[in-house]
């Protein structure tokens, strides 16, 4: 099982689920952990009987909400000690506390996403504020300009933190477009990339490509990916 954290303080979970979306379409079992405070999740994914903390299948993979740590999750799915039956796990995290509960440190990855708001970009590098040893962090910034000056003020902002920034950097725009198909997925309780800007879905196709390299070829995520587009 692969593990991987998305961590800031940065609305994060449309991206999450487009990534889930891509791998379960490529017949990878997928969970998506929301361990975030407000719990998004808990109203752009439908389920029929929502309670204090439920796993639900949502497009292909399955959604976790409420749950503190993976040892609740292993329990409400009666795993125990075993491993868990998934391939890949995706857990969007903003808190403190969910770092250390979840153990990010054990994780395959772990990928830092921000704006350059200086609420996300400040409070997502906070979270990071009681790592008392070096923690490894791939960047994935949203950005309108994507701006070399955009890199080096996080840089700057971050220099005071024990962050060891991964070489590769994944850039996604900021653009209302996108930001409007989104929308529209949300109303009709759907997740199709038909419609996303080409700069978008190039983002999601390399950001798998290169995470995911072991789990799904080139060739298969291109596939993959066409399927998609002709989804109505």
């Amino acid at each position: 099982m692969k593990t991987v954290g998305f961590i800031g303080a940065y609305d994060k979970i449309d991206l999450i689920l487009y990534i889930a979306k891509i791998l379960a379409t490529a017949r990878k079992k997928v969970l998506v952990i929301d361990a975030t405070l407000i719990e998004k999740t808990r109203y752009i994914v439908p389920t029929i009987t929502p309670t204090k903390s439920y796993i639900t299948e949502f497009e292909g993979f399955d959604v976790a909400v409420g749950f503190k740590n993976m040892n609740e999750i292993r329990e409400y799915l009666g795993a125990g000690e075993k491993t868990l039956i998934y391939d890949i796990v995706l857990c969007d995290i903003d808190n403190k506390e969910a770092i250390q509960n979840f153990e990010i440190r054990d994780n395959y990855k772990n990928l830092f996403i921000t704006a350059f708001d200086l609420y996300s970009l400040k409070k997502g590098l906070e979270l990071l504020s009681n790592m008392h040893e070096s923690i490894k962090l791939t960047k994935v910034l949203i950005s309108k300009n994507m701006a070399k000056e955009e890199n080096e003020f996080l840089n700057y902002l971050s220099s005071r933190y024990s962050i060891e920034w991964d070489d590769i950097i994944f850039n996604f725009p900021l653009e209302i477009g996108n930001y409007a198909i989104t929308i529209e997925n949300q109303i009709v309780s759907r997740i199709r990339i038909k419609g996303l800007s080409n700069y978008y879905k190039n983002g999601l196709a390399y950001l798998i490509e290169i995470i995911f390299h072991d789990d799904i070829s080139q060739r298969e995520l291109a596939l993959v990916m066409k399927s998609l587009e002709r989804e109505v």
